[in-house]
């Protein structure tokens, strides 16, 4: 089991923490790989938000019962030895005053004083379990390495990892829980406020907003885990309610559940504004810079801003996803606002403000000057979520050698390994793993190209157009994450193949008509079409894994980028190739994945 990672927008645990100066000299901490009997008997977690899933709220469970440590006389020494008993090498840093929020129930240690180089939070001095005179706006939390204790035994970590998935806004979304390490979904038969109010409180928030029904925030994929869920609302987590287990019959991902929670106010959304737009949705972005007595509004430069830098800047307004970042806002009016105080950002997604973001800091550089080149946004309450159907692509999977003077088109699109260039043309062959994909919209918005049909581009050889250049990476990769061979799909035709039941097509490329996948179809890319391969021609025999990302440059907004990749684990003998094991890249545990990336492979053609 993993330590709890209880916010899916794992996304975002960004608040850190200054160190005091008294933490400075603090013991080098303890690196022993095995529990002691000190702690038996104890159980920890992570809690709170927002956080990543080696920082948090700490959470000790002693006779049965959750609580929380106060943070009076709390030290970095302190951080060492819980992180070591969240299995971490080591802390890195420490918070105070709640800072991932306020948790319940008990608070189990007060005045808690370690050196750093106890082996147990029982060793350390404290005023007694459960004699506290603090209250929950005093919780302490650590923020630790992002490194595991070797051989760690972590039978008294929990791992919750319910989490949210789809949500335009934090805490809202699908609700996920984890069952023997691989995440599926709830169905929504008696789902209410009391079962939704217990998730919430499990990831850090305070009680639920509103209960979702029929799949509100998107359908998941795959297992549905849970069915008929009903809560008194006090339970610690969603499987101490009593429940069903699930049958195929019985839900479809049609029902997903899905929650709202409250969350404890930040005031991100005062430090930034959209202006000169046709609506409140859309506008130049302007953030708030400055200290005390010297606050003003200015522009941020349009360089490199792209899909998550504008995700970060809708999620900062509060108006969901971003349908475009604009790099140029020329037709926009710029008002009074005329003066550039921001360059250089760079966000991963995941952060809830741009402040988060990597920037220039005071040494604002631009390219180009002018309030006609900076970032702009357009906003949406909804946006696509594109998943590969991880089974087709084992299902299908196979080699091929094809013979050069049938390559020349794909040649031409760069669908062959460099090697290829000095081949003996038209003689010889290359040798190709081929492979259909399958690739669903499950989210709230049709999934569009980014380029309209104006500027598409024809390729004569293959006689069509392509409405994205970069559509699908294909990788073959080592165990240890190197690239030995890669391959692209560009989007030649983005359309509806097939639907659900109640869901009517749209997109159809016949007649250059417009591309796209709706909500609830899927397009197929069948692995006898030019350029759906990885030409491994020069790839040695031995033990890979076949990895696939869709929307990989981010051109095109979605509600959730975490489950683009697919993995699969791979066996080459130089003749034949096995693949199995093939999931999207968020469907297992954080403990399943790293199994699944230490495979040693087969000694035979058995898979095991």
């Amino acid at each position: 089991m993993r330590p709890v990672s209880v916010w899916q927008w794992s996304l975002w645990g960004l608040l850190q923490c200054l160190l005091c100066s008294s933490c400075l000299g603090s013991p080098s901490p303890s690196t022993a790989p095995e529990k002691r009997a000190g702690s038996q008997g104890l159980r920890f977690r992570l809690a709170g938000f927002p956080r990543k899933p080696f920082e948090g709220r700490v959470e000790i469970q002693r006779a049965g019962e959750w609580g929380t440590i106060c943070d009076d006389d709390f030290t970095l020494q302190a951080a060492h030895v819980l992180c070591r008993e969240l299995g971490f090498t080591e802390a890195t840093g420490w918070t105070h005053s709640a800072k991932y929020g306020p948790g319940t129930g008990r608070i189990w240690l007060d005045n808690l004083s370690c050196s750093g180089t106890e082996e147990s939070v029982t060793e350390c001095a404290s005023r007694g379990w459960g004699n506290s005179d603090c209250t929950h706006d005093e919780d302490a939390g650590v923020i630790c390495k992002d490194e595991r204790l070797p051989g760690f035994s972590d039978s008294n970590v929990i791992e919750a990892r319910v989490r949210l998935k789809g949500g335009a806004h934090p805490g809202e979304g699908r609700v996920e829980v984890l069952k023997a390490g691989t995440w599926g979904t709830v169905c929504d038969r008696k789902w209410d406020l009391q079962a939704a109010s217990v998730v919430c409180r499990e990831l850090g928030f305070g009680s639920a907003r509103e209960a979702l029904s029929g799949a509100r925030m998107g359908q998941g994929m795959g297992a549905i885990h849970l069915s008929e869920v009903r809560c008194s609302g006090q339970e610690p987590s969603l499987w101490k309610c009593p429940h069903r287990n699930i049958t195929a019959e019985d839900c479809s991902h049609s029902q997903d559940a899905g929650v709202r929670c409250n969350l404890p106010y930040t005031g991100v959304e005062t430090k930034i504004r959209l202006s000169g737009g046709r609506s409140r949705h859309e506008g130049r972005v302007e953030v708030l810079t400055g200290g005390p007595g010297s606050l003003r509004w200015g522009l941020i430069c349009g360089d490199d801003w792209g899909t998550l830098e504008a995700m970060v800047a809708c999620r900062q307004l509060g108006l969901g996803y971003a349908n475009h970042g604009l790099q140029e806002t020329w037709y926009w009016d710029s008002g009074n606002i005329t003066e550039v105080v921001m360059s250089g950002v760079h966000c991963t997604g995941t952060e809830l403000s741009l402040d988060q973001c990597a920037n220039h800091g005071t040494h604002v550089a631009c390219k180009r000057t002018g309030s006609h080149f900076t970032a702009g946004v357009i906003c949406s309450e909804t946006a696509s979520d594109l998943l590969l159907h991880s089974a087709l692509v084992q299902e299908t999977a196979y080699i091929e050698d094809r013979p050069l003077h049938m390559l020349y088109c794909a040649a031409e699109e760069n669908c062959l390994a460099s090697s290829a260039r000095s081949a003996n043309w038209p003689y010889g062959h290359r040798r190709l793993l081929r492979f259909s994909s399958q690739i669903h919209n499950l989210g709230r918005a049709d999934f569009r190209p980014k380029a309209g049909r104006h500027s598409w581009v024809w390729h004569e050889c293959h006689g069509h157009y392509h409405s994205m250049d970069i559509f699908t990476h294909y990788d073959i990769l080592t165990p240890n994450g190197t690239k030995v061979a890669e391959g692209h799909k560009a989007s030649f035709c983005l359309e509806d193949t097939e639907c659900q039941e109640d869901v009517s097509k749209r997109y159809e490329c016949a007649n250059f008509g417009e591309q796209g996948i709706t909500v609830g179809c899927w397009d197929l890319y069948r692995h006898d079409i030019d350029c759906q391969w990885i030409d491994i021609t020069d790839v040695k025999p031995g033990n890979y894994i076949l990895q696939v990302v869709i929307n990989p440059n981010f051109e095109v907004a979605e509600s959730d980028f975490t489950n683009n990749a697919m993995k699969c684990n791979c066996k080459y003998d130089g003749h034949r190739i096995w693949v199995h094991n093939c999931h999207i890249g968020d469907a297992f545990s954080e403990e399943a994945n790293r199994r699944f990336e230490r495979y040693p492979g087969q000694t035979s053609n058995q898979i095991i």
